[in-house]
């Protein structure tokens, strides 16, 4: 199935729905990694075709880059314009623009004259101006250092009184610390002791009650082992009765129709009933999809009937949580008012296997079960194959279906209508081939 999505590079809209979060995520990266295969593949037969016709593609212009052009006047004639000078009539002569440019360096010279002259008094001016500030500057500095030198003695005077008032307050620090560091040495001396006893009472405590439960783990380890010793035995027995009964159902069956004269045959040994030649296969697996109900009736009363699907091994009956082919919309209406844990197996009606419908902590979920020869798994990668499908419910009413979701099939529903969902699945006779 998986292999025929990839091929197409599509998926059923209807079978989409089917998938939960963590199989549509890995159906995603499926799909990704083949476009990135199909993308490589045709980049390597493009660089291929281009080294064999040895085709150089061309460098295209720089956006925005302007072409260099040289355009000269042109006039009446449309031709390139040309000035002499002294030709025209308001053309000045040259005695006249040198007389001009020469009368316009007198006029800037003057003025510049003028500009120093000004410049030279007003710093004439400044200077007076700073001595005269110079002379107050050092007067003020004069005293300012006379205050400085006041202020100074005075500030010498409170600090010999303050280092006399702080060496005063350390003597007594230092009294009272000593006098303090000692109370607290033998306080915590007196501590010390008391949490040694009672850490050696505590530990003495610990060590006894460790060993106690050591001990109570250990009765419940080989309790356990015990059990599963137990219930492995006990499911192989079961197991070997029903396979008699259903070798036993058989040859009754056959013997019906037999001649009168013809005895029946003996039940067949267990490496004949393993032969895959026994049971007629239904020849609808060919086809990726299931064209009808009717083709998926037949297909499990001819492929999935004989191995036992939907059959709780240890009554021989119907398991609780197998149902028929139903809608998603009815498992969930059958599981809305249900338990956190509740679950339910139904045969599909859009792919050649099962669903498993669950009753989770904010939403229904619904894993799809695919079938082959080898066994039965969810839809995916890395999944667990399981011989059985009740292998695979067994399994994960201990084991979560997925890390994150936590699902695991806790509490079975079974039918809430008559007669059962899946009665048509096995009302339906096998045909058996003689031995």
């Amino acid at each position: 199935m998986l292999e025929q999505i990839l091929k197409d590079m599509y998926i059923e809209p209807a079978l989409l729905n089917e998938l939960n979060e963590d199989q549509k995520q890995q159906l995603f990266i499926k799909l990704r990694e083949e476009q990135k295969r199909r993308y490589r593949e045709h980049e390597r037969e493009w660089e291929e075709a281009e080294a064999k016709n040895k085709l150089k593609p061309k460098k295209s212009p720089k956006p925005g880059k302007a072409v260099k052009t040289v355009k000269f006047l042109t006039g009446k004639d449309n031709r390139e314009w040309v000035w002499v000078m002294g030709e025209h009539p308001n053309d000045q002569s040259i005695e006249h623009i040198l007389q001009k440019e020469a009368q316009e360096k007198a006029v800037q010279q003057a003025d510049k004259e003028a500009e120093e002259l000004r410049r030279k008094r007003e710093e004439a001016e400044l200077y007076q101006t700073l001595k005269e500030a110079r002379l107050e500057a050092e007067r003020l500095e004069k005293e300012k250092k006379k205050t400085e030198e006041e202020e100074k003695k005075k500030l010498q005077q409170l600090q010999d009184i303050q280092e006399r008032n702080r060496k005063k307050s350390v003597e007594r620090a230092d009294t009272y610390k000593n006098r303090r560091s000692t109370e607290i040495y033998s306080k915590w001396k007196e501590n010390r002791e008391m949490f040694e006893r009672m850490a050696i009472e505590s530990n003495k405590e610990v060590e006894k009650s460790w060993k106690e439960q050591e001990k109570k783990a250990k009765e419940a380890e080989q309790k356990r082992r015990e059990m599963a010793r137990q219930a492995r035995k006990e499911c192989i027995e079961s197991l070997k009765r029903v396979n008699n009964k259903i070798h036993a159902t058989n040859a009754f069956k056959v013997a019906g129709r037999l001649p009168p004269d013809v005895k029946p045959p003996l039940p067949p040994k267990r490496n004949v009933l393993k032969d895959k030649n026994v049971i007629r296969k239904s020849k609808h697996r060919t086809e990726p999809l299931p064209p009808d109900r009717q083709s998926v009736v037949e297909w499990f009363v001819s492929e999935e009937k004989p191995k036992g699907a939907g059959i709780d091994p240890d009554t021989g009956n119907v398991a609780e949580w197998f149902h028929g082919i139903i809608s998603r919309t009815d498992a969930e209406r059958l599981l809305e008012k249900k338990a956190v844990g509740s679950f339910i197996v139904r045969v599909s009606e859009r792919v050649w296997g099962y669903t498993i419908s669950y009753k989770a902590q904010d939403r229904l979920k619904h894993f799809l079960i695919d079938t082959s020869e080898d066994g039965y798994q969810f839809f995916g990668a890395n999944q667990v194959q399981h011989e059985t499908l009740s292998d695979l419910v067994k399994f994960h009413k201990e084991t979560s279906i997925t890390v994150i979701g936590e699902e695991k099939l806790l509490h079975p529903c079974g039918q809430i209508v008559e007669p059962p969902d899946h009665s048509e699945l096995f009302h339906s006779r096998i045909q058996i081939t003689p031995l």
